[in-house]
């Protein structure tokens, strides 16, 4: 094995731990490239990377290296929801029809937005696989979203929008900014751009491709020895291409998650899937949600609701795409019994596919983030990350 290039970066006095378990991830856990950083209290107590940004280990990971999180861009996605919902464009309670009439047909036009950002809207899986030219199509990709009949009665169940989450809160701040631009254009000029952020929803092209790690997928053997990382019921309903799980997990003309780091993915607007960003910007954005809301000109009263627990439907907190119990809020996952994270249920992040994960955990005052390019086949805590996080509140403690 090609050794990896130095580890970079830098921790605060007390926060070795951290810099000692992401050299393990190297040494012990097949880590490719990758970075993890965190903010305590608005300060940046973890800032590290290392290892390859290329598959071929040519080229290193470097301090500005940019890199695809898949859905835990959904945290991002869903902290631009929260500052148009602090900037007065719509309130969580108000209806999703109210905003984008067009929604509210096919059984619809009852359902909050906060139902639909809690994944209990029922419009989990598009009516067709996808391609960046269809997702490209704007006004084809609402209509689209718009007629889809839900698949189960709204409010009543949950489950994973894995992909089409994005898309209808794309539309939603679309149809209430008064600049009407999609969420990409809105995260970019409005979070983004004040904070001196690195984080594209969808590309732009003068950006070097130089700069962002290649994704390593992982192969049919990876997925075959780690089967029993994930739910057993969701492993089966995968086997039918019908199944609601398929069609919620699998809506991409892509044979991979990988695929995604096409460029031609890259280029477009995919909410909850294909963000690019420098790690340490993600980790600093959590930082502020986690205390008073620092440059991100989010309220106080947002910031409370996004720290609440998560309200469960109406028949509990099954995940009817997943095949476990889940937890969601505001667009956000929530720790459950089969995914814990932070100090309490005040606590709120994304896991993506992969191994990246991150959060807020306002308890501590904390926002960390973590990203790999080589992906490893699990749900949520993957064993590289989950290592990080424990060293992180092990210093803590």
């Amino acid at each position: 094995m090609t050794s990896p290039p130095s580890i970079h970066g830098t921790v605060a006095p007390g926060f070795e731990p951290v810099a000692e378990t992401f050299v393990e991830n190297f040494r012990r856990r097949d880590e490719l490239g990758a970075a993890c950083a965190a903010y305590l209290e608005g300060e940046k107590v973890v800032d590290l990377w290392g290892g390859f940004r290329t598959v071929a280990c040519s080229g290193p990971w470097t301090e500005d290296t940019l890199v695809l999180v898949f859905s835990t861009t959904k945290g991002m996605a869903a902290t631009a929801v929260a500052h148009a919902r602090s900037n007065g464009l719509f309130e969580y309670d108000d209806t999703v029809a109210t905003h984008w009439p067009a929604f509210g047909q096919n059984g619809k036009d009852e359902i909050t937005i906060r139902e639909l950002l809690a994944h209990q809207g029922g419009v989990a899986a598009p009516r067709r696989k996808l391609n960046p030219e269809r997702i490209a199509d704007t006004e084809a990709l609402s209509s689209m979203l718009a007629s889809k009949r839900p698949e189960w009665t709204p409010g009543r169940r949950h489950g994973y929008h894995s992909f089409t989450l994005g898309w209808y809160e794309s539309e939603l701040i679309r149809r209430t900014d008064p600049a009407g631009r999609t969420l990409g254009q809105y995260f970019a000029d409005e979070i983004a751009a004040p904070l001196d952020a690195e984080f594209y929803v969808g590309l732009p092209d003068d950006v070097s491709r130089n700069r962002i790690a290649e994704i390593d997928g992982y192969s049919v053997a990876e997925i075959v020895t780690h089967i029993r990382q994930f739910p057993w019921r969701m492993v089966l309903s995968l086997l039918s291409p019908r199944s609601l799980s398929s069609r919620a997990l699998d809506c991409f003309e892509i044979d991979s998650p990988a695929d995604l780091d096409r460029p031609s993915y890259r280029s477009v607007e995919i909410p909850s899937g294909n963000g690019i960003g420098r790690v340490r910007d993600i980790a600093e954005i959590y930082g502020m949600l986690a205390t008073d809301g620092g440059n991100l000109d989010i309220g106080t009263d947002t910031l409370d609701e996004l720290r609440r627990p998560a309200n469960p439907p109406r028949q509990g907190p099954e995940d009817l795409v997943l095949k476990t119990e889940s937890a969601y809020s505001l667009g956000y996952s929530k720790p459950s019994s089969n995914f814990r994270f932070g100090r309490s249920t005040a606590a709120f992040g994304t896991p993506g596919a992969g191994g990246s994960f991150a959060f807020a955990d306002p308890d501590e005052g904390l926002g960390f983030a973590y990203a790999p390019n080589r992906m490893k086949p699990r749900l949520w805590d993957d064993p590289r990350e989950r290592a990080l996080r424990n060293a992180l509140y092990d210093c803590l403690d």
